[in-house]
């Protein structure tokens, strides 16, 4: 394990930056500094050099105001908190060694007799592990390194789709990429398009080639070869580790071109990645920047199907990328870096909001389904009593006035593109001055759409700078509410609407002396970031769902002629 993170990496520092200390305390490194945004990656000749660039640099030397943390780079899928420790003192019983090494937040799990022992620590793993390696115990320099979690590689999915994405057809039974299948990692599947001419030469005869390329890329692929009928191309999906997906890409290119020879087919052969539409504004960059960064860090010619090719049913976007095999290859690797970092990224959201909202189950088409494990009555029916469908509901939501060009997007397609995708209807107010700093953006919708089109506006802004990438995105949401009623939404002595700041984490203000408009309602204004502004908005709408089903009740009661309790009814 040779690979270093270094993090806490300053924004002003570049790769030569990190070269000149490595050279500087003369650690060798076997490849260039791959910086990233807060953080970068390097290769080291053996596990010495690592563990010296661990000692010497983390904690310990500074660039550009910022001390750096050095730590081994393991997959996110391996990671663990256990530590395999070496060199034990072979005398020693594996009690005694253990007691030496623990703290309150290391346990030990087991030692065999190898002069090793195995150190859980759930919290300060890669601290443990910096202040252990090389310590001495009886003249004995301990060996410290990290134990995979073999178990977080799941089996890839037994279907062509995943989570969101649109699966252009499920494997077929007896098709050349099923039948027994090795357990493979897969974060998200690469998905490719290729001439229909030279399914066959992928297939090759019986299954052979198909099953090779299987077998040495260790992953599972579906030709989808009975969709679109008569079409020119088709979709192959891939499941495997990244590398095993790139390897196996790499294969299927090299087979398009020695095809193409061998029938004389002169046209260039592109590749052509399908990804979710939802990942494609994340890939582009803000002004396209990291798109034109793959492009010259590769060689290759990259470009992106319009949003006018999506349907309902098709969400994928077409990436086209031209240069030669070995460019290509280059740069599906990186493309499909940042759909699985901005896959990572959404799957991380949905976690934290199935936790927070409890009874939402975010996903690519719907949210709050009815009857859903775990959802309560209150939030599984939020419309009032006599009406089937969640009540539309209407939120004013202040972005930054230079936000409004990126939400509209050229010629109004961002917006459109939103529009459809939540379901819900979104337009930009007119500004309120020439100097105003906040637009107002108008969402009517149920809630399901609403939680759609506020988490996209949220993460817009968020992908196009408008905040820092260390600052939290957090906006302004105002909400009308029946002047009656309001007093419910602040509580006696302001009860409720501290509790309610205290459970969402957002600030709830119901501005006094208000005027109620036209229609009799006055103006609640909800902050925070998005999961907090969506849990204190749905605890409103459910006490306004209150209120109305107790309006609704008493209106059916009947009353007596006087005004008064309806009488009792006079036994016989």
């Amino acid at each position: 394990m040779n690979k270093l993170y270094i993090g806490n990496v300053s924004a002003e520092a570049s790769e030569e930056d990190l070269e000149s200390i490595f050279k500087q305390w003369k650690i060798p490194h076997s490849g260039p500094f791959l910086v990233k945004t807060g953080y970068a990656f390097v290769d080291c000749p053996d596990e010495k050099a690592a563990m010296r660039a661990i000692d010497v640099l983390s904690g310990k030397v500074e660039l550009h105001g910022k001390v750096l943390e050095v730590e081994h780079s393991v997959p996110k899928r391996q990671r663990s908190c256990k530590l395999q420790i070496r060199n034990i003192p072979p005398h020693m019983q594996w009690e005694v060694s253990a007691n030496r090494l623990l703290t309150p937040s290391r346990v030990w799990h087991n030692r065999a007799d190898t002069g090793s022992l195995t150190l859980i620590c759930p919290v300060t793993f890669h601290r443990a592990m910096e202040k252990l390696n090389g310590s001495m115990m009886e003249n004995y320099a301990l060996k410290v390194s990290y134990i995979p979690d073999e178990t977080a590689a799941p089996e890839g999915p037994p279907s062509g789709g995943r989570r969101g994405f649109n699966a252009r057809g499920p494997p077929r039974p007896g098709s050349p990429g099923l039948g027994a299948r090795p357990k493979v990692q897969s974060d998200i599947p690469l998905r490719v398009l290729v001439p229909t001419q030279f399914v066959g030469a992928i297939i090759g005869k019986e299954g052979a080639t198909i099953r090779n390329i299987t077998k040495q890329t260790h992953s599972k692929i579906d030709i989808h070869r009975k969709e679109n009928a008569g079409a020119a191309e088709k979709p192959i999906t891939i499941h495997s580790t990244p590398d095993g997906c790139s390897n196996a890409c790499r294969t299927i290119m090299d087979i398009m071109q020695k095809e193409a020879v061998d029938t004389k087919f002169t046209e260039e052969i592109p590749l052509k990645i399908l990804a979710h539409n939802n990942f494609v504004g994340r890939l582009i960059g803000k002004e396209g920047r990291n798109l034109k960064k793959i492009e010259q860090d590769t060689g290759t010619k990259i470009t992106i199907s319009p949003l006018q090719d999506l349907t309902l049913y098709n969400p994928e976007r077409t990436i086209t990328i031209k240069g030669s095999i070995e460019a290509c290859s280059r740069a599906e690797e990186e493309v499909m870096k940042k759909i699985r970092e901005s896959y990572d990224s959404d799957m991380a959201a949905m976690n934290l909001q199935s936790n927070l909202i409890p009874g939402l189950n975010l996903n690519a088409l719907g949210l709050f389904p009815s009857g859903a494990p775990g959802m309560g009555p209150s939030m599984a029916n939020v419309s009032p009593p006599g009406q089937g469908q969640p009540e539309s509901e209407t939120v004013h939501l202040f972005i930054p006035a230079l936000a409004v060009g990126a939400i509209i997007g050229k010629q109004g397609q961002h917006i459109k593109q939103l529009s459809h995708f939540a379901g819900a209807s979104i337009k930009i107010a007119p500004a309120e001055g020439m100097d105003a700093k906040q637009r107002m953006v108008i969402i009517v919708g149920p809630p399901e759409a609403q939680f759609k089109a506020q988490c996209r506006i949220f993460g817009k802004l968020k992908e196009e700078n408008f905040f820092g990438p260390k600052e939290e995105v957090k906006l302004e949401a105002h909400i009308k509410v029946p002047s009656f009623a309001a007093g419910r939404v602040i509580g006696k002595g302001g009860k409720t609407v501290n509790e309610l700041q205290n459970l969402t984490c957002a600030e709830v203000v119901v501005p006094r002396d208000q005027t109620p408009d036209e229609n009799d309602q006055v103006i609640v204004k909800i902050s925070g970031h998005f999961f907090a502004c969506q849990l204190a908005q749905r605890k409103i709408q459910e006490i306004l769902t209150q209120v109305r089903r107790q309006q609704h009740q008493q209106q059916q009661q009947p009353k007596s002629p006087s005004g008064g309790q309806p009488p009792t009814p006079r036994r016989k």
